[in-house]
């Protein structure tokens, strides 16, 4: 047991060693001043000009993710659901870790249904839909007194329609920041 301690310990330096062997670059070929990142294109590339160290691009790159991932404020539910699919995870982690950073702010869930169902039925179930994805956002760290839920049920509807295809657009909870 002690010689495969003894091994593991003189072992160690060397991959070490091994795995952080970088290839050296010189200062004039890497500076920040000569960093610029752009948006992505239409197909999704960034552009950029340059040459950049790979910890800042990595970091524009998840600054522009979490920027989109923001602008996203309806989630979208199953028909008579109110879990939360696993698609929106990253939308509602976006926007938890954003109330988190921003302490004054504040936000409105709206709960909304489709057309099928009674009408307290569907207020219910709005306001179902409203509280998961709040207890989401909480769970992510958010504060209790920086989110209130409404629910509107079927009187809001996102898309006129009386067929799944539109259907499938009003069973959603919408998140409004208050200004």
């Amino acid at each position: 047991m002690k010689q495969v301690v003894k091994l593991v310990f003189l072992m160690l330096p060397i991959l070490l060693l091994i795995g952080c062997g970088a290839k050296e670059v010189k200062d004039e070929e890497v500076s920040n001043e000569s960093v610029v990142v752009t948006a992505p294109d239409e197909q999704g590339a960034s552009a950029s000009e340059g040459i950049g160290m790979e910890g800042d691009l990595e970091s524009a790159e998840a600054a522009e993710s979490d920027k989109d991932l923001l602008a996203e404020r309806k989630i979208y539910f199953d028909f008579d659901r109110s879990n939360v699919r696993e698609e929106f995870s990253a939308v509602i982690e976006a926007h938890a870790q954003y109330l988190v950073d921003n302490p004054s702010a504040s936000l409105v869930i709206e709960g909304h249904c489709d057309e099928r169902g009674t009408r307290e039925y569907n207020i219910a179930l709005g306001e179902q839909r409203a509280h998961a994805v709040s207890k989401m956002l909480t769970l992510l760290g958010a504060s209790r007194s920086q989110i209130r839920t409404v629910s509107y049920g079927e009187e809001r509807p996102e898309v006129e329609g009386h067929e799944e295809s539109s259907w499938k657009w009003n069973r959603r909870a919408v998140l409004v920041y208050a200004e």
